[in-house]
């Protein structure tokens, strides 16, 4: 496990120690004897990665507004299955969590035969943060006029398009396939184990669009390989601000727009109250100093959803992704 150890003794030092003082009083009196030991998020994704780096960084807000110390605990594996059903076994104490992606929610049901948890049964969603928007892109080779959806739907029909998705049944998968469905195109989803090899097709050209993270494609922008053409997303990418979005472009249908999150999870059995205040503390993580410089690094700009938020959206997602991943023919693995 990686520790954090700052305590409240630490916490009441310096020159913050005073405000701190303050609040202490009122935030124990609100949140009662929660929490008064050692509170654990178990990550489901390697160190390195925003999914560990959102957790960490909110965690160290959650540590110093509670005085309690919180320990991250990676547990990789299997899409995220692994970790997930480790926190789905957990006491539901409010002592245990998981930071995970909306994928192992909702894309592993239909990608898995069996998952080792109920995800609707078994856990329940405490707040989700933006994953950000992930462009589609179009290699340099494609023609100029080619500058938004639109005009890449009016290019694309009746051509041979390698379209790039970094996995089977990802939201780049799905993406395409309803640009397929829905305006006749006959695009070829070329599907990845990740980004990196996707990516190195795409700067050779063997791929004529690719949906992604900015931080992955950032050097084929750089150097003009690729041009971004929409924002499949609720807001603009930060850091490529002239880049609409999808509803922005006139395309309103929800797979058009990734709704996916960064899940902050609880055995669905832990008390609700504990819920809710793990919840405004993880909403409130994103205005810390920590919060912030993790954000602004990956260009998040979207606030958490709260627990009642991230649930409805949560129904959403499933409502839509699920039934377009199932109409892909997806076959489970094992």
């Amino acid at each position: 496990m990686n520790k954090m150890t700052t305590t409240r003794r630490g916490l009441l030092r310096g020159t913050a120690g005073a405000g701190l003082v303050l609040a202490a009083p009122s935030i124990v009196s609100a949140q009662g004897t929660w929490p008064n030991k050692t509170i654990t998020i178990v990550v489901n994704f390697p160190a390195g990665g925003l999914t560990d780096g959102i957790a960490r960084a909110f965690a160290q807000h959650v540590q110093q507004a509670t005085g309690q110390q919180v320990m991250i605990d990676n547990k990789p594996g299997a899409s995220g299955n692994i970790g997930a059903a480790l926190v789905a076994r957990a006491p539901a104490d409010g002592y245990t969590f998981l930071h995970s992606v909306s994928s192992t929610l909702v894309q592993n049901r239909v990608l898995f035969k069996t998952l080792g948890f109920d995800p609707d049964k078994d856990l329940t969603i405490v707040s989700g943060t933006s994953s950000g928007v992930l462009p589609v892109v179009v290699h340099k080779s494609v023609p100029a006029e080619v500058k938004d959806l639109k005009s890449f739907i009016a290019w694309a029909k009746g051509k041979k398009i390698n379209f790039g998705s970094w996995a089977m049944g990802s939201s780049a998968h799905i993406f395409a396939q309803a640009l397929n469905e829905q305006y006749g195109l006959t695009m070829e989803v070329v599907t990845y184990k990740g980004e990196a090899p996707m990516w190195q097709d795409m700067g050779a050209g063997s791929l004529q669009a690719a949906m992604g993270s900015p931080q992955a494609m950032n050097a084929l922008l750089v150097k003009g390989d690729v041009r971004p053409i929409v924002a499949p997303s609720r807001v603009r990418y930060v850091k490529l601000p002239d880049v609409s979005t999808s509803e922005e472009q006139g395309f309103t249908d929800p797979m058009f727009t990734v709704r996916g999150w960064l899940a902050l999870a609880a055995p669905a059995a832990t008390p609700k109250e504990v819920v809710q205040k793990m919840s405004d503390l993880w909403v409130a993580a994103a205005d810390s100093e920590p919060g912030k410089k993790m954000m602004d690094s990956f260009g998040l700009t979207e606030k958490p959803l709260n627990h009642q938020e991230v649930m409805k959206d949560y129904e959403l997602l499933k409502a839509t992704v699920i039934p377009r991943m199932k109409a892909l023919g997806i076959q489970p693995a094992e």
